[in-house]
């Protein structure tokens, strides 16, 4: 399986989902989103959300980012905005 792989490529108008290993960095993830699923903003696909738990965060508890994936120990689910 490649490192970075979309999954869900539409989110609402701006976001979509990828399935990485837990080690892609924020460059490969937004590589692989522009290649393969290019957004047609005049920035692209620019931000990874990493979120952690708190008051602050835009997914906060339950919804934190990333999510473990329920198919691979190895690998994360991330939220990817344009």
């Amino acid at each position: 399986m490649n490192k970075v792989v979309v999954t869900r490529p539409f989110m609402g108008i701006c976001g979509m989902q990828v399935c990485a290993h837990k080690d892609a960095t924020d460059e490969e993830i937004l590589a692989v989103c522009n290649q393969e699923n290019p957004s047609g903003t005049s920035n692209g696909w620019s931000k990874v959300v990493r979120e952690d738990k708190g008051e602050d965060s835009l997914f906060e508890g339950p919804n934190s980012q990333p999510v473990q994936c329920a198919d691979d120990a190895e690998r994360v689910h991330f939220i990817v905005l344009c």
